[in-house]
Formats: C-alpha cells, structure tokens, sequence
C-alpha cells in the first residue's frame, strides 16, 4: 500500500516551507517506547575518515595481485588484517570489532557524509532541520563544564539542527597551548567587569526567547570560570610524538583528556579526511599509506592510554566512512572509486573485540554472513541506534518540538523496529 508515509520513506525528496518560532525550541516535551539500551558507555569518540577509506584495504582485507607485499597480512584468529600498513593498530585487534556488513546509502561525499552524521536523508522532509548526532547526545547530557558535544580538527560538519545553540558541537583547532580565547589580555578583572557591562546592556532582551549569542556567552564564560580546562586541550611534545606527530593525533589526544576528564564532554569527534582514493591508491609516497600513517599510531596510542587508565569499557569509539571503494583489481587510475558496500570498526564501551561481524565474499562485493539478527545489511541508521544504545539514549525517542510539527524521530523508522542497534557487538 503506497502510504503518504511510506512514499516518503523511499523517496526522502521532500521540500516543506514553514514558518519558525524560537519558542518551540523549548517546549522539551517527547514520546518515547521501550527501546532495551546497552546503558554501557559514559561517552563516546566519533572518528570520521572523511573521503571513504577502502574497506578492502582495511577492515576488511581482501588480497589479490594488487595487494603490496608491504601490507604483510596477518591472521589474528578470524580476522585478516595488514600488519604491514598499520602496525600500532594490530596491536589492538583484541579491542576491535569490524563490522564488514555495512552499506551506505548514498556514494556522494557531501551526502553521505551529511547523512551518516545526522542519521538520515538529508533530503528528506527533516534533513534541513536535523542535528548532528552529537548534538543529541549534548541534548540528552546532564550539563557539565565542558560542552557536551566537541568536535576536533571537523569543520564543516552538521551543527545542532533546529535544537538550541548549546547543543551544536565546540569546534576547535588543536594547539599545544590549548585554547587560547580562555583568558582575558588584561586579566581576570577587567574580563569580569566588561562581562558585566555585556549583562547590563542584554538586561532588556532576556525577558524574550533564548538566542544563540546568549546560549554561546554563557558556555563561553562556564569555561573561562572553570579551573584546570585549558589543561585538557593542551598536550605535550612526547605526546605528540607519540601519537604520530600528526594534527590528527593532536586531536586524539585531546579527546583522550575529554573523555577522561568527566567534566561534561560526552560526545568528541575527531576528522582524518583525504581517503579519496580515485587514483595511486599504493603510491608509496602518498595514496593510503599517507592516511594509515597519520591514522595508525595516533589510534594505537589512544587505545593503549584508554585501557591503562581504565577508560576503555566506558569510552565507546566508532570509526567510519561516508561509503565504501570499489573491490578487486584496481581502476586504470591505479585507485578505487566510490562504492555503497563499507566496513566500520567498534571499541570500547563494553564491545567484544577480536572478531569480525558479517562475512563478505573473497572480493568483498557480496555479504555472505549478516552477522546479526536482523539478517540485513547494517545502515547509518543502524549505527546511530548503536551508539545512542551505549549510552543510555533511547534511540526510539520522537520529539514533539520540531518547527516542522510532525515529531522529530531521533533515528527515522527506529520506533517502528526498522532500524535498531548491533547487539552482538557486545554479545
């Protein structure tokens, strides 16, 4: 039966015009069901391989004539795995869970990526209005210190959608200094007398609805107030080098602080772009070995300093793609194109690691083995439940504040059981 619902459902191209009101934002109110959760996380790190990495080359190692002898790869138990290309990682596969069932529902960067992020078509009737995954994550926090959603070295990515500013994710370049803005040229003083000359001159406005310059004073002079938060966005010379030297380790790091610190921040994302992998795909000069060079010891590390301060089973981190590459031999580029079937990898939070979850044929085109109980290809939705799962979120929510006034699905479908968290990652 061709439901306005169901139309909508499998087209996602909707164009809606409406009116917005800043006072729906806080009307808070939601229905929810009862969606079982993992409740196994504290927070999570979101590490997003922009560009799509090969999961052939990767998580899910296929081997051919094309495949370098450098990549030396090894069996630990089940899983496959190059050694060669990414040696600090391998030291971990105990810790993680590749997911080689996944499919992407779109191979366009700036759409999929968009959609992986916001848990759904952003061309649908709510795309325009969605917030990032993180932001709902901030949302459902108990508010801290530190913002609850934090995003490194990430620009341009999703914000907070049509929920409060507050929510939308700290974006930050890395420093070895830390943040910069967090005191005043002329001292504590003169900051807290000019702040309230600002609260004088707002007086007027603060009786009408919140703006996002107020939400944005506010959380900015938490931090200022704050002893010991510059600390956490700050980070040694060793450790640096350690973590590979890299603005992306930097950034590791400092999610490594957030999380550990306990002071708000739940929800860290962390961006290594530049997998776009059309062509040289080997080049040892650049291709993939520059990515898995700048991924690989700052991952390892993180995993390490985790598990030896005891962090690991409360920091739930997911690694991902926008989509998959194109298997087998290579193009006449020397390099993988755009393809729907990808990998992702799981730690942390309680996940079972050493182990794979789906099994795909000898050139990775096909899935032989799902690997969990809905016997279906694991989608992007399908990871959002997973994560809101971890940490105590019922993925099932439907807000009833959106500007749009037809409820706001935190994942699409979730309600009904279309999508639901991967389960046997913990199983």
């Amino acid at each position: 039966m061709c439901t306005r619902r169901n139309f909508l459902k499998t087209t996602g191209l909707v164009a809606s015009t409406f009116v917005f009101d800043p006072a729906r934002l806080f009307a808070s109110t939601a229905r929810t069901s009862k969606a079982t959760l993992r409740n196994s996380a504290k927070s999570v790190i979101f590490v997003f391989l922009s560009g799509a990495p090969s999961q052939v080359d990767t998580w899910d190692l296929k081997e051919g004539s094309w495949t370098p002898g450098d990549f030396d790869p090894t069996s630990y138990g089940d899983v496959r795995f190059p050694r060669g290309l990414m040696p600090k990682t391998a030291e971990h596969i105990d810790k993680l869970a590749f997911v080689r069932s996944g499919l992407a529902w779109a191979a366009v960067h700036q759409l999929g990526q968009t959609w992986a992020q916001i848990s759904r078509n952003p061309a649908g009737a709510t795309g325009a209005i969605a917030p990032h995954i993180g932001a709902v994550v901030s949302l459902e926090s108990t508010p801290g210190v530190l913002p609850g959603f934090i995003a490194l070295n990430s620009g341009g990515i999703p914000t907070s959608g049509y929920l409060p500013a507050r929510y939308a994710p700290f974006g930050m370049q890395t420093a070895s200094t830390g943040l910069a803005t967090l005191s005043h040229p002329e001292g504590p003083a003169r900051f807290a007398e000019r702040f309230a000359l600002l609260q004088q001159l707002d007086q007027p406005f603060k009786q009408g609805p919140a703006t996002p310059m107020r939400d944005f004073y506010v959380q900015g002079k938490t931090l200022i107030d704050a002893p010991g938060v510059n600390e956490l966005f700050t980070f040694t010379d060793e450790e640096r080098a350690r973590y590979g030297g890299s603005t992306f380790g930097e950034s590791l790091i400092v999610a490594r602080n957030l999380v550990t610190a306990d002071r708000g921040a739940r929800f860290v994302q962390v961006t290594l772009g530049g997998w776009d992998h059309h062509s040289a795909i080997y080049d040892s000069e650049g291709g993939i070995y520059a990515q898995a060079s700048q991924f690989d010891p700052a991952f390892g590390a993180l995993l390490g300093d985790l598990e030896a301060r005891n962090r690991l089973d409360d920091t739930l981190i997911v690694v991902l793609g926008e989509f998959g590459r194109t298997v087998g031999a290579l193009n006449s580029q020397q390099g993988r194109d755009h393809y729907l079937r990808m990998s992702l990898v799981f730690a942390g939070g309680g996940v079972r690691g050493g182990r794979a979850i789906g099994v795909t044929n000898a050139t990775g085109e096909s899935v032989l083995e799902h690997g969990w109980s809905p016997q279906r290809d694991v989608r992007p939705e399908d990871v959002t439940c997973t994560i809101y799962s971890a940490l105590g979120i019922d993925y099932s929510t439907v807000r009833t504040d959106d500007p749009l006034g037809r409820g706001f699905e935190y994942v699409p479908y979730a309600r009904e059981g279309l999508y639901a968290p991967i389960d046997e990652l913990w199983g």
